[in-house]
């Protein structure tokens, strides 16, 4: 893998059994990226991030995360599945410390030092005995990020982390993408389709395309938004303000 990569994939295939969603995906995400996995609907980004984390296999290609194929113990990434996905039996402070109590041999004071200030960092500071039903759709999903972080990986994938939202709530999140990338140098890929998003958050991009089966452009989405003369492109970040092509 190149130094100066964190993800590199070649030749990827995603699909089920025998139905090919996308090929021929090539892509890399550089360290400290805020890279998004764009696309219409059906065009298979959910399993994209799927396959990446090893939910799912591939149908061919590979891929690679810190030079490795598959990892050994931990894995070396964290996850916020869509729903936020934290257990409604638990309070936040045991769903965060659930990896930690899982993967490492921690004493029960450090694990709830660590709770404590992954909670902090992601703005739920004196919530660790709260259920999650009590929380916002906003809440839930940093308390997802925060219990993806337990472990302190370098890599962070997002599950659409807008869906559901409201536009502030939306707006905190994005915030919180940003400053973590900045400041504890995470990278994150994220699939999201929420256009606000993808111009405050996203480094780099690739779009997926049905119709190809395969990526059709990548780079800066802002700049894609702009300067791409390709009618698929621009149908996407402008919403069916043209056609695409056939």
């Amino acid at each position: 893998m190149a130094k100066d990569s964190i993800i590199r994939a070649r030749d990827l295939a995603i699909g089920y059994g025998d139905h090919v969603l996308m090929e021929r995906m090539d892509f890399d995400v550089a360290p400290g990226d805020v890279f998004l996995i764009l696309g219409g609907s059906g065009t298979g980004k959910a399993t994209l991030l799927r396959t990446l984390i090893g939910l799912q296999a591939s149908l061919g290609g590979r891929f690679e995360i810190e030079g490795r194929e598959a990892p050994d113990g931990p894995p070396p990434y964290g996850v916020l599945f869509q729903s936020g996905a934290l257990f409604g039996s638990m309070t936040l402070g045991q769903n965060v410390a659930l990896p930690l109590e899982t993967w490492t041999d921690l004493d029960a004071r450090t694990i709830q030092e660590l709770v404590c200030a992954k909670l902090r960092i992601v703005g739920l500071d004196g919530y660790e005995n709260h259920m999650p039903a009590e929380l916002s759709g906003g809440m839930k999903k940093r308390a997802g990020i925060a219990r993806a972080m337990a472990l302190e990986p370098r890599l962070l994938f997002l599950d659409a982390p807008s869906a559901g939202l409201d536009p502030i709530s939306m707006a905190e999140l994005d915030d919180l993408i940003l400053t973590l990338s900045a400041s504890l140098g995470v990278t994150f890929v994220v699939v999201t389709h929420e256009l606000a998003s993808i111009e405050k958050i996203g480094s780099t991009c690739v779009l997926l395309d049905r119709d190809a089966r395969t990526i059709v452009a990548r780079g800066d989405p802002r700049e894609l938004k702009e300067t791409s003369d390709d009618p698929r492109v621009r149908s996407y970040f402008h919403r069916g303000a043209e056609a695409p092509a056939r």
